[in-house]
Formats: C-alpha cells, sequence, structure tokens
C-alpha cells in the first residue's frame, strides 16, 4: 500500500449526505411565500460555513423589515427540511470510500461546520457512525469552514499530518478550509454547489463513484 496517505477527512453535510439542497429549496420556497427571490448567489454565503455572513433566518426580518414571526417561520423552515430529507440518501461512492479507506487501513475522520447533534444525527440513522475515529464539528471550534480549525483538530486527533491527509468536500468554503490547513482535497459539489466558484483542489467531479479511490486517494 503507497504509505502517503495515512488518512481520509469528510465533510458532512451535502457531502456525505445532501442536506444542503434541502436546505435550500426549504428557504426558496419559504421566501417565495413573502414574495421574495433567494438568489443562491446569496444563499451561498452559509453553505459549508456559519450564519454570520447570511442568515436565510433573519434576513427577511431584519433586512426586509418584513411582520414574520421568528419562531413559526424557523419550525416552518425544519418541517419542510425533514420532509424533504425523507427522499435523501448517502451519496453515490461516500460507502465505497469508507470501505475502502477502513480496508486500506486509513484513519478516517470528519469534519463539519454543522452542530455535533445533527451531525450524529444522521450518521446514526445511516448507520456510518462506527466509521469514524475522529468527529470535529462547529461544538468544538471557534471558527468554521473556511477557518482551517476543524480539519487542524481533526488531524490532531487522527494523528496525521497534512501532508498525510485526504479531505472530500462538496463547498467552496469546505475547500478552503481544507488548503489552508495544507490538506489535498477532493471535491463533489452536490446540485446545489455544482454552480459556485472553487478555489484550488486536487480533483473534481459530480460524486466520488467518479473518482478513483486508489487514483486520486492513495497518491
Amino acid at each position: 500500500m503507497n504509505q502517503t496517505t495515512k488518512a481520509v477527512i469528510f465533510d458532512f453535510d451535502g457531502t456525505i449526505i445532501d442536506t444542503e439542497t434541502a436546505w435550500y429549496t426549504a428557504f426558496h420556497d419559504a421566501y417565495k411565500e413573502h414574495g421574495v427571490h433567494l438568489t443562491l448567489e446569496m444563499y451561498s454565503g452559509c453553505i459549508g460555513t456559519s450564519l454570520h455572513r447570511f442568515n436565510p433566518y433573519e434576513y427577511l426580518m431584519t433586512d426586509l423589515g418584513l411582520p414574520i414571526d421568528r419562531t413559526e417561520f424557523r419550525e416552518a423552515i425544519h418541517r419542510r427540511h425533514d420532509e424533504l430529507m425523507r427522499q435523501e440518501a448517502i451519496r453515490p461512492g461516500v460507502q465505497h470510500y469508507l470501505d475502502e479507506a477502513r480496508r486500506q487501513g486509513l484513519r478516517i475522520g470528519l469534519a463539519s461546520s454543522s452542530k455535533r447533534e445533527w451531525v450524529l444525527r444522521f450518521l446514526g440513522q445511516l448507520g456510518l457512525t462506527d466509521y469514524f475515529e475522529a468527529i470535529r464539528t462547529a461544538d468544538d471550534v471557534e471558527h468554521v469552514k473556511p477557518h482551517p480549525a476543524l480539519y487542524l483538530q481533526t488531524m490532531a486527533a487522527l494523528g496525521v499530518r497534512p501532508e498525510e491527509t485526504v479531505a472530500i468536500e462538496d463547498s467552496p468554503n469546505g475547500a478552503k478550509a481544507a488548503h489552508a490547513a495544507g490538506i489535498r482535497c477532493v471535491v463533489t459539489p452536490n446540485a446545489i454547489t455544482r454552480s459556485l466558484e472553487f478555489g484550488p483542489c486536487t480533483h473534481r467531479a459530480d460524486s466520488l463513484e467518479q473518482i478513483d479511490f486508489n487514483r486520486h486517494v492513495m497518491i
């Protein structure tokens, strides 16, 4: 086995399961009900990162001054998201990558800008929790992606160096975080992030099924 790569670290939202498309659809539909068009360019400000740059829960009230009940709005968004997520499954190629990484003795980690409770909920539903030796989330760092802290903490927990690590990402903010941490990054955009502008990455394709594990990870 090529010993250069010793660890693979996965992003979660949009990478392992496409939660991102469901979020955008839920917000887009809710905004439309209030006569506002939520563009992907505007929404991209919160994909793969925190809500500091753009908070889709607050924008209609704080920026546009619409008389909307915050609690009811948030609850409606979550109900719609839950409904849409019933149609989602693990993204193509992810299971193979996890199995292959385990078979080849790689350390496997997860670095997510979401809260731990959210990540563990879906990992449990998908039956994937046991694959990950280290999980770092928004609960563990002061700054989420595109800051490299999540990747740096995950690597430290796995006991690997940047040059020994490959990140699997779906968003520009995630790819920037991996790059800032000095990690090679394989990018598989989802339906929402596909049209966004990405920076440097090792390889990019629509899904992990199109990226040969031994050629693009074990290098």
